[in-house]
């Protein structure tokens, strides 16, 4: 089977990234140079085909290309008899039935993870590669209604652009080269949100083997506040803020929040020996007398979230002062 992935006008000239769907037998499959005019025959025309850079054999204007297993994906292109290009398409295979050997599955399972700092229409998705392939991100699709909206790409950024319906999504792999961010251009923070949002991310290696992987999600099933602000106001006292990043006003977008006080000896905030209290109430909590550190963490109060990371404070006690004694002798001296 065939997917055309990306097509666009480049110097008046069709080029495309083709996606061929094949299985462990061989096959060929053709790629036109030239469109067909009516009475015309272009294959007769001396036409050269190139693939990686190197001149093939075959001539003319159609080329076929050679399907065996997950071989004859690459670059080609095809001039005139002087030289010139006169098209463009890259080629990439897609093994049927075969996933997961370019990205790695994350303790959840998933291969891909997305979160969102809020609910603005920012996200971001991440993930691990195989590491024995050497591999990067040939194309992103993310639509909520229907995903047979065409994508732009700008590769110099590469930053990817996808009408769906009343939005637009754009999203753009971090140099980091594992996790793209994406935003909903016209997401409304405070309507409902009934559309799932889909995330397609294409990956390649440098032998042209692609696999797709995909995520569906609304933005209240990834969203993980970040961390809250921490301090502490006096010896039995301690307050917190909401993050900065997070939807405002509060009161619409209200946050729970779990505090744990350490006592000497825990080895963590998620220790079980640590003493726990959640609240929505209130952004302050007067300490228990043996605790050495507090932790604090957020979560959507509305809905079943992620928690943030937790924030950790080490309490300042205020030491009694010790009584001196004095020893006559020496204040004789």
């Amino acid at each position: 089977s065939m997917l055309l992935l990306f097509s666009s006008g480049w110097r008046n000239r069709q080029t495309a990234i083709l996606v061929l769907e094949v299985n462990s037998s061989s096959g060929t499959h053709p790629l036109s140079c030239l469109q067909e005019a009516p009475g015309g025959d272009h294959q007769s025309q001396e036409i050269i085909w190139r693939k990686d850079g190197e001149e093939e054999e075959q001539r003319g204007n159609v080329y076929l290309v050679q399907l065996k297993k997950s071989l004859g994906g690459g670059n080609y292109s095809c001039h005139s008899r002087e030289g010139s290009l006169l098209n463009y398409t890259l080629v990439l295979i897609q093994e049927k039935g075969i996933m997961g050997r370019i990205l790695v599955r994350n303790d959840q399972e998933d291969y891909i993870k997305c979160s969102a700092q809020n609910y603005n229409g920012h996200f971001h998705c991440s993930w691990s590669w195989h590491p024995n392939r050497v591999s990067r991100v040939a194309f992103i699709k993310a639509w909520r209604v229907s995903n047979d909206g065409q994508c732009s790409v700008d590769k110099g950024v590469q930053r990817w652009t996808c009408p769906s319906g009343s939005t637009t999504f754009v999203c753009t792999v971090e140099q980091s080269g594992d996790r793209i961010s994406c935003v909903d251009q016209g997401h409304c923070p405070y309507s409902e949100e009934t559309q799932r949002i889909s995330v397609s991310v294409y990956v390649v290696t440098q032998h042209f083997l692609l696999e797709n992987y995909s995520k569906r999600f609304h933005l209240f099933d990834i969203v993980k506040p970040d961390k809250v602000s921490v301090s502490q106001v006096n010896s039995t006292m301690i307050q917190w803020s909401y993050p900065p990043s997070w939807s405002s006003p509060s009161s619409y977008f209200p946050l729970r929040f779990q505090v744990a006080q350490l006592r000497r000896g825990c080895s963590g905030c998620d220790d079980p020996c640590t003493r726990r209290v959640q609240t929505t109430e209130t952004c302050h909590l007067k300490v228990w007398n043996k605790a050495k550190t507090v932790c604090v963490r957020a979560t959507d109060a509305l809905c079943n979230s992620q928690w943030s990371e937790w924030s950790h404070v080490r309490l300042r006690r205020h030491k009694k002062n010790k009584k001196v004694k004095h020893h006559p002798s020496r204040q004789a001296e």
